[in-house]
C-alpha cells in the first residue's frame, strides 16, 4: 500500500542512513534504568535494560501493565529521559542532548501513533496532516496528499474525522505521524480501539512502512497475537527485558486473529 514520493524535505540523514553508513543500530540502549519517585514510594520502571533495535526492523514489545512497554518507547521517543543508563540513536546519545536538542530530535526524527487518535475535529484529513507537515519542511500540502495516499486515503482527504470510521482515523494519524517521513515510528497499543478486520488494514500499512519505506516500527500493545506478523519479538515483565525472539516467517496482517 505504501509508496514513498519524492519531494523536497529538510537536508537531513535518516537514523537508517546513518546506521547503514557506521553500522549503528537504529537504537541501542545499555544499562537503561527509569525510576518515579523516592524513598518509600519508589517506583522502578526500567531496570538495566539492554537493546538494540536495527534499521527496517518491525519490533513488537510485548508485557503485561506496568511491565515498562510504554516507559520504554517514551524514552526511546525522547519524552522522558532516563534515570540512568545510555540510549543511543545511530550512533548518537540522545539522553544528553539539550531541551531544544530533544524537541528537534522528536520533531524531525521520530513519529509517533497512539491508542486514541487524537485528531483535531474540526479539520479535514488533508488538514490534520498538514498541520505537522508545516512544522517540518517545505512543500507542506504535497507531502500531506501523499501520505495521506500511502495510508490508502487519497478519497478521504477531505472529510472530518467525524466522517471517518476508526481505521481510517488510525491511518490519518498514521499519516500525520510518517509525513515528515521519520526514521523511526513509535506506536503504543495503535490497534488496541480497533475490531479485528480494521486492526489488520492499520498493520498492514505499519507492516508496509517497515518493509517498503525503510522505518523502524516499534509497537507496544498487550495483544501476543500480532507477535506473529514482527521481525522480532521483545517481552517485558516488571521493568526487565525477559526475553526476545527473531519471528523466522511472519505472516501477514490478513492472517491475525485475535
Amino acid at each position: 500500500m505504501w509508496s514513498r514520493t519524492q519531494t523536497s524535505k529538510p537536508d537531513v540523514a535518516t537514523v537508517a542512513e546513518q546506521a547503514a553508513r557506521s553500522g549503528h543500530p537504529a537504537v541501542r540502549l545499555e544499562s537503561l534504568t527509569k525510576t518515579y519517585g523516592s524513598g518509600a514510594s519508589t517506583v522502578q520502571a526500567l531496570k538495566n535494560v539492554g537493546l538494540e533495535i536495527w534499521p527496517g526492523e518491525f519490533v513488537v514489545l510485548l508485557g503485561p501493565s506496568g511491565s515498562g512497554k510504554t516507559t520504554l518507547l517514551n524514552i526511546v521517543g525522547g519524552i522522558e529521559r532516563p534515570t540512568s543508563g545510555r540510549i543511543e540513536v545511530a550512533g548518537t546519545d540522545i539522553a544528553a542532548l539539550d531541551e531544544a536538542a530533544r524537541t528537534e530530535y522528536r520533531r524531525s526524527r521520530v513519529g509517533f501513533v497512539f491508542q486514541f487518535f487524537n485528531l483535531v475535529p474540526s479539520l479535514t484529513a488533508l488538514e490534520n496532516v498538514e498541520i505537522i507537515a508545516e512544522l517540518t519542511g517545505p512543500d507542506a500540502l504535497v507531502r500531506s496528499r501523499a501520505a495521506l495516499e500511502g495510508v490508502g486515503l487519497a478519497a478521504a482527504a477531505d472529510r472530518f474525522p467525524g466522517q471517518l470510521s476508526g481505521g481510517q482515523q488510525q491511518r490519518v494519524a498514521i499519516a500525520r505521524a510518517i509525513v515528515k517521513e521519520p526514521p523511526l515510528l513509535l506506536c503504543d497499543e495503535p490497534t488496541g480501539s480497533l475490531d479485528l478486520e480494521v486492526g489488520r488494514q492499520v498493520l498492514e500499512v505499519l507492516r508496509a512502512l517497515a518493509r517498503e519505506g525503510h522505518h523502524t516500527v516499534m509497537v507496544v500493545t498487550h495483544n501476543s497475537a500480532i507477535a506473529a506478523m514482527a521481525d522480532r519479538v521483545v517481552w517485558l515483565h516488571s521493568g526487565t527485558v525477559s526475553r526476545q525472539e527473531k519471528v523466522a516467517s511472519p505472516v501477514e496482517a490478513a492472517d491475525l486473529w485475535w
